[in-house]
């Protein structure tokens, strides 16, 4: 993938080396403390699974939270924007900012609805937000609290390491999965979800209700690729395969084989490999939300 050249985000959280930023490890990508590397293997589980502090989607302890007047955990400290001097920040703000790019046209082109920025959040070990403590080992999330996209970047090493998915474009996947899920929210569909399964009669049935979500999300990256790359001509040979590769990699039945030896359809909230891969490819090849629309398929 070509990224160099792709426009700069302003709207990146550094907060890498931040005091009480590091729990699991010292500061920068590469962590290494102790227990940092099993945090983040569990992240990679967490974030395929739908396990992370927001329970984004699966939400009925946090609505409960809400509802009942308790508190969420809540971002106590201001935290100021700052442009990445490495290069995996770099990186992520070159992807935030082709996100951006191409949804600030594509959204009220094709859907009359204005897009708002959201903030992403680089950390590592654990940072506080608005669902909840973000930590490692909850994966890459999106917060529709405080709409900020939270990511540990060293997600991105062991996802190659242990899940064989990686390259640059399978990383921008990942952050512009993320951003689907803000562009969900800007259109209104994460609230009416999250009462949907408040009132699932099953957590099988809101665990659908979950990987629909998910599935838009795969495919509205793919709707990100698609107008970015018809635009700014990123993509280069072989990085839709890591792509694939990486969705197929991180499907529910693939993790649950690997984990359980056996394989709970029921208990799906991100979808199967072979969902991921087709909704992906869907928005890839189209370039269009009303393409994505999983919930009435």
């Amino acid at each position: 993938m070509k990224w160099e050249d792709l426009q700069t985000s302003e709207n990146v959280e550094d907060r890498r080396g931040e005091e009480g930023g590091g729990m699991f490890g010292g500061p920068g990508m590469g962590g290494g403390g102790i227990g940092l590397g099993t945090m983040v293997i569990l992240g990679l589980i967490g974030w395929a699974l739908g396990i992370n502090p927001a329970l984004l989607i699966g939400g009925a302890e946090m609505l409960g939270k809400m509802r009942g007047g308790g508190q969420v955990v809540r971002q106590d400290r201001p935290h100021e924007t700052s442009r990445p001097t490495d290069q995996m920040g770099q990186f992520v703000a070159k992807v935030l900012g082709s996100n951006e790019e191409v949804w600030s046209r594509v959204l009220p082109e094709q859907e009359g609805v204005q897009f708002k920025a959201p903030r992403l959040v680089l950390f590592d070990g654990v940072t506080d937000s608005r669902c909840g403590a973000a930590q490692s080992a909850m994966g890459p999330f999106y917060c529709p609290l405080d709409q900020r996209i939270y990511l540990d970047t060293s997600f991105f090493r062991d996802m190659k390491q242990r899940f064989g998915g990686g390259g640059d474009f399978a990383y921008a996947y990942v952050i512009s999965h993320e951003m689907g899920h803000h562009i969900e929210n800007l259109l209104g569909i994460l609230p009416k979800v999250q009462r949907a399964q408040a009132r699932a009669g099953s957590r099988a049935e809101a665990n659908n209700l979950s990987v629909r979500v998910e599935l838009m999300a795969d495919c509205l990256a793919g709707v990100w690729a698609n107008n970015g790359n018809a635009r700014s001509r990123f993509l280069e040979e072989g990085d839709i395969e890591k792509a694939v590769a990486s969705a197929q990699a991180i499907g529910d039945d693939r993790l649950q084989k690997a984990q359980r030896g056996y394989v709970v359809p029921d208990s799906f909230t991100h979808g199967s490999s072979a969902q991921r891969t087709e909704w992906l490819l869907r928005g890839l090849k189209s370039g269009r939300i009303d393409d994505c629309n999983t919930f009435n398929r």
